[in-house]
Parts: C-alpha cells; sequence; structure tokens
C-alpha cells in the first residue's frame, strides 16, 4: 500500500510525503516522485531514486512488509528535493553530515562500491553519489538527503 499526503505542485516549497511498505516493486513509487521533473532528467533520477529506494526497503528494512519506507519530496526553484528515511538499524555513512557537497573529492564513496560483495551492496551508494549535486545522511545512516540542480546545471544528463 503505497500512501500519499498530497500530490506534489509543479514548484513551491510544500513537501510531500509518500510512504510504502518496504517492496522492491518501485514502479508506482518512482513515477510519482519524477512526475513534475524535466522529462530529459527521467531516466538519470529514476536510477538514482531507485537505488536509493531500494537500499532503504531492503538493506535498511530487511523487506520487512511490517516497516515502511518514508519519502519527502519537494521542489524549490529548480532544485528537486528527495529525502528517504527507513526504519532499519542505520549504518556508517560514507560522509558525516553536512560534508554533502564535497562528496566528490572528500568521502570517496567509490570504497563502498565492494562494501559487502556477499550481499552485493555499495553500488547503489556509488550510483547515488555520482547522479544527484547534494547528498546528505543523517548520523544513524537512516536518512538520505538528495538533491538535483535540473536547469542551469553544469552537465548534462549522465544516463538517457
Amino acid at each position: 500500500m503505497i500512501a500519499i499526503s498530497s500530490r506534489p505542485r509543479l514548484i513551491g516549497q510544500n513537501w510531500v510525503t509518500i510512504s510504502f511498505a518496504s517492496t522492491l516493486y518501485l514502479c508506482p513509487i518512482l513515477d510519482l516522485l519524477l512526475a513534475d521533473v524535466p522529462l530529459h532528467w527521467h531516466a538519470e533520477l529514476r536510477l538514482g531514486l531507485q537505488e536509493a529506494l531500494v537500499n532503504a526497503a531492503k538493506h535498511g528494512n530487511d523487506l520487512d512488509p511490517s516497516k515502511t519506507v518514508l519519502v519527502r519530496f519537494s521542489i524549490v526553484q529548480d532544485h528537486y528535493w528527495w529525502v528517504i528515511s527507513d526504519q532499519g538499524p542505520g549504518f556508517q555513512p560514507p560522509c558525516s553530515p553536512r560534508q554533502g557537497y564535497t562528496h566528490h573529492s572528500d568521502c570517496y564513496p567509490e570504497n563502498y562500491a565492494d562494501v559487502d560483495t556477499e550481499k552485493g551492496s555499495g553500488r547503489g551508494i556509488y550510483i547515488i553519489y555520482q547522479l544527484f549535486d547534494y547528498v546528505e545522511w543523517n548520523s544513524k545512516g537512516t536518512e538520505l538527503m538528495l538533491c538535483k540542480k535540473v536547469r542551469n546545471n553544469s552537465r548534462l544528463p549522465l544516463v538517457g
């Protein structure tokens, strides 16, 4: 079941909240989260958001259907924001809080690409850091804040 607080508005400062039971069936959720994003950014942001949601449901909540993933979404001018929370025990994020803008040079998320080869985890974290302009974890590793500036960006989408 998916619960939505309200449909995302084109531009505003209101946060829309979507919650769902831990699952890997993410197509309808991704469609909702990308509804107002410019079309040429859909493929790239879909990949990044899918990785973040899979991490929350699978690694955070251990696919426990009694636990939920909570996503808050907002658009502020040309900045698209997502905050993804899970109910898991957390993990040590690759960057400490407030280092989000320095991730490309200081946090080395590529070190997470082989974190746990038995579970296949870490690849998603690397992808997230490559696709979003701002990435910040809470200190417990149970909440991830992502931002993408879609206009006047210094690059075109990587995926398309």
